[in-house]
């Protein structure tokens, strides 16, 4: 007998139903800012929806955060609360760079 037969877990319980990714930053020359905040809606390897939340100072190694949830809505919602809230202090996403 198979662990996932033993767990009643198979490989569509684990999946998510579309990919959530974020990177934005903001930058104020004036006041030597230059932030990143990164997030992404992913599950672990027990079943659990995790966000992982990573910011920092642009090429530092920065910070990071993981939540753990039950249910993928609920991470989806403290997803959007938390672009909200970064699109209201100035985040936005990387300006492209011309050739």
């Amino acid at each position: 007998m198979s662990l996932d037969a033993i767990a009643g877990i198979s490989d569509s319980d684990l999946m998510i139903s579309q990919p959530y990714q974020l990177y934005v930053e903001r930058s104020d020359a004036s006041r030597n800012m230059a932030r990143y905040y990164a997030m992404s809606i992913e599950p672990n390897l027990f079943g659990d929806i995790c966000l992982l939340r990573k910011w920092g100072r642009i090429g530092a190694k920065g910070q990071m955060m993981i939540h753990h949830f039950g249910r993928e809505e609920e991470a989806v919602r403290l997803f959007l609360d938390l672009l909200r809230q970064k699109r209201k202090r100035g985040y936005r996403p990387r300006a492209c760079k011309p050739r």
